[in-house]
């Protein structure tokens, strides 16, 4: 934009000896920032796990992002975030340390066009109203561009609060998301890849029947909603927003029990305090249906229980004093 904006620049100058190049120069970076319009980007946590794995794939080889086989079994992109590579084979370190000066290179694509090319809609921050807006505008965007194919909504999100528990945003944020999942015409997979807490949870049970997975170490995690800080409010007010957080946590309970398949009493029970649930205490929950264990749940299933090792080993288990 700087060499398009020279030339009409130079010419609405004064030719004086007191404009000097450092003003020329001043003058046109003042038009480019006054002319060039910022995109807005999603909102990116630095530190989350699975967009770092993300990130150096996309940076060493982009083609296999770009051109990876979509299995409807598997939730995209995680068998490269969850398949460790044990040694790598004589090709591929040859590869590897060699430079091909024929092959065409280009640079990585930015991480949310990558995510919006797997169709995937990733909560990565705490439910406040930027990352609702977002997430909505995804949503409505991926079924536009076909309402058929699934949209797949990775989870690591510690709802509308933090990890110390002080409450970031309202509770309307959650049932916004959840509301334009009920909308939509495509299936909706959901993926826990981290945390999902409070409203994030409700998020990972509302996915469709039978797409709702897990990591294996991932965890859940529902409780019940936190009345804001009111420390200079009025005592009626306090009032009106402890009522309130009444009503969303009723709603929260009659959705849960609907997505999970249990009874209202034993959701409300279990909410009474932070109820934590490990990928297989979820599973058992209703909260999910599939862990994405890669071959370990046939090897768990099969494994022997304690009381058989004790027995072929020659151990005997001493009577309780």
């Amino acid at each position: 934009m700087a060499n398009c904006l020279r030339v009409p620049l130079s010419s609405s100058l004064p030719c004086s000896s007191s404009s000097s190049p450092s003003l020329k120069r001043r003058s046109i970076r003042t038009l480019c920032s006054v002319n060039s319009t910022k995109i807005p980007m999603p909102l990116v946590n630095p530190k989350d796990p699975f967009l770092s794995k993300l990130a150096s794939v996309a940076a060493t080889s982009p083609e296999i992002l770009l051109n990876s086989q979509k299995n409807s079994d598997t939730p995209p992109y995680l068998d490269i975030f969850d398949s460790p590579t044990l040694m790598a084979t004589p090709a591929q370190v040859e590869r590897s340390v060699s430079y091909n000066e024929h092959r065409p290179r280009r640079p990585p694509p930015d991480l949310p066009s990558l995510l919006l090319h797997g169709r995937i809609v990733y909560i990565g921050m705490p439910l406040v109203p930027a990352v609702t807006e977002l997430v909505v505008a995804e949503l409505m965007y991926l079924q536009w561009m076909d309402p058929k194919e699934p949209i797949y909504l990775y989870i690591n999100s510690t709802g509308t609060t933090r990890d110390d528990g002080e409450t970031v945003g309202m509770e309307t944020e959650g049932f916004a998301i959840y509301d334009a999942m009920m909308q939509l015409k495509n299936e909706i997979h959901t993926v826990a890849v981290g945390a999902a807490i409070g409203q994030a949870c409700l998020l990972l049970a509302a996915g469709s029947k039978g797409k709702r997975f897990m990591m294996p170490h991932a965890k859940a995690m529902i409780q019940q909603p936190r009345v804001p800080s009111s420390g200079l409010m009025p005592a009626s007010d306090v009032l009106i927003r402890a009522k309130e957080v009444i009503i969303n946590r009723d709603i929260l309970v009659e959705l849960l029990s609907k997505h999970t398949g249990n009874s209202l009493e034993t959701v409300a029970d279990v909410m009474r305090r932070p109820f934590y649930m490990d990928s297989t205490r979820a599973k058992e929950f209703g909260v999910i249906d599939k862990i994405l264990w890669r071959g370990q749940e046939k090897i768990m299933a099969d494994a022997a229980p304690p009381e058989d090792w004790d027995k072929n080993a020659g151990i005997k288990a001493l009577d309780a004093i």
